[in-house]
């Protein structure tokens, strides 16, 4: 007995030691002394965007695209996105991928701030990337988790509030005013680590004015928003233009080009061959590019017998089907989405990890020009949007833009009124905003242009949804907040406006 005793006080004795010696320096020991413990801004940025972009390309794919008149997904059953009849389940993919993306666009700046990691430029990058993400949730779903999002972890917040729109995008305004100061400071990021801009900072600073003006465009037609928007719109552009840069040229262009190599592969990748060709082209969209003579629809200007478009032909000839047909009547799919391992196509293209090109910024030029706000020439912007949303895909393409502005006959008119200015400027618009997430959506609901056919089987009253509903498991995870913003949002429907569609 004395001996088992003596064995167990030794063996305690032992495991004290080692106890000890475990706790001595444990921290230096099981730390890696060639690799960083916490993921620097550099290691974050990229796979941020690379998801952030997959997120909304997907839901432009079947979800904007369907909306707006791009694609008709032929089928008589119920739920069809073109007849304006979603089910709630829609929500749930883009809402819970960009909160996500924004937690690693947060850690993104809090690294940054760190003395360690001390980086100016970073922290604009994060800035922009956040508003930018913002503004997609807030324009998609109305009210959303702003203030309090993305703060469990940190401060174990797991019910956030819902702001509303209008406070979400005052904010947003000054973190893209702050983002631009940052930027100023022109400190280096890693160019390996940026995969859309390569590591220039004067084009992260470009885009987040860019983007800021898009922004401004969008709330300007609130009634008590107009005059601040108005305002700022001609701050950037011409009153103090050498403290906002913003895009001069394609190569400008906010775009994640994909390169096939490493993470680097189009989300396009991922879906099924026969299901990306599944859907038809809606005829509002190919009968324009059609009438037009529009080179991006050329096969002599794209490569191995395929239009730079990737759209296919119909016996010979681009024909696409109406939307929101009459319901069992259902028609013949003819011009489609090219998809084929082989040959360059959409699925492969680089151009479609599109963020904001610079023929949209055009465009916004165009319309704050019409409206007086700038003192600029309409005409010359819409113009150039026209030029460069073609020579964005064909930079080769040498027609003089007068030439086939003439032939198109889509010239400007100085004469006619604002609303027929608006419908010229948003119908090249929709073009220009071709694979830009769920823009030409947002675009249409501000303005109502260009005009769509509406076809006999649309549901929701034949009316354009005005938003995506929340998820359904808010309801039940954060049931306060969520109540709250319905009632001050209006019903948690398709139809319920968000607040910069109300008067």
């Amino acid at each position: 007995m004395k001996s088992i005793i003596n064995k167990i006080s030794f063996f305690t004795v032992l495991c004290s030691l080692l106890l000890a010696s475990c706790k001595k320096d444990f921290q230096e020991i099981n730390t890696d002394p060639n690799n960083t413990p916490v993921a620097l801004p550099q290691q974050l940025m990229a796979p941020a965007l690379v998801s952030t972009l997959t997120y909304n390309m997907i839901r432009n794919r079947n979800f904007n695209n369907e909306l707006m008149q791009v694609t008709v997904d032929i089928s008589d059953a119920d739920g069809k996105v073109f007849r304006y009849d979603y089910r709630s389940n829609w929500a749930d993919y883009l809402y819970n991928g960009l909160y996500s993306e924004l937690s690693n666009f947060k850690d993104m700046y809090k690294v940054a701030s760190e003395e360690l990691n001390q980086n100016d430029s970073y922290k604009g990058i994060s800035l922009i990337c956040q508003s930018w993400i913002y503004s997609i949730l807030t324009d998609a779903y109305g009210d959303v988790p702003y203030t309090e999002s993305n703060r469990g972890r940190d401060d174990q917040i797991f019910e956030p509030k819902f702001d509303n729109q209008r406070d979400i995008y005052l904010d947003i305004f000054k973190q893209l005013d702050s983002a631009n100061v940052l930027l100023s400071h022109n400190k280096g990021i890693v160019a390996s680590g940026d995969p859309v801009f390569g590591g220039n900072i004067s084009r992260w600073r470009k885009f987040g004015n860019s983007l800021y003006l898009r922004l401004l465009l969008r709330v300007s037609g609130k009634a008590e928003a107009t005059a601040a928007a108005s305002a700022k719109i001609k701050d950037i552009v011409e009153t103090n233009a050498a403290d906002y840069p913003i895009m001069t040229s394609n190569d400008e262009s906010a775009i994640l080009r994909w390169t096939g190599a490493g993470p680097y592969v189009s989300p396009y990748l991922s879906v099924r061959e026969q299901d990306f060709r599944g859907v038809a082209i809606s005829s509002y969209f190919i009968d324009n590019l059609v009438i037009w003579n529009d080179p991006r629809i050329d096969i002599s200007q794209g490569n191995n017998g395929i239009n730079r478009w990737a759209i296919a032909t119909y016996q010979g000839a681009f024909s696409g089907v109406p939307s929101g047909y009459t319901p069992g009547t259902v028609p013949t799919k003819k011009s489609y989405f090219y998809s084929t391992s082989s040959t360059s196509t959409l699925m492969t293209e680089p151009l479609t990890g599109m963020i904001m090109n610079y023929a949209e910024l055009k465009f916004i030029l165009a319309e704050a020009a019409a409206k007086g706000w700038i003192s600029s020439s309409a005409e010359t912007y819409y113009n150039d949007g026209i030029l460069n949303s073609i020579k964005l895909w064909l930079p080769n393409w040498s027609v003089p833009i007068a030439t086939y502005i003439a032939a198109a006959d889509i010239a400007w008119n100085n004469a006619a009124t604002l609303d027929e200015k608006m419908e010229k400027i948003h119908l090249q618009k929709y073009y220009a905003l071709f694979l830009t997430d769920m823009q030409q959506w947002f675009e249409y609901r501000r303005t109502g242009h260009p005009v769509l056919p509406m076809g006999p089987g649309l549901k929701n009253n034949g009316v354009m949804p005005a938003r995506l509903t929340y998820p359904v498991y808010v309801q039940s995870t954060n049931p306060t907040n969520y109540q709250a913003a319905v009632a001050a949002q209006g019903p948690d429907v398709i139809s319920t406006q968000v607040w910069w569609q109300k008067p």
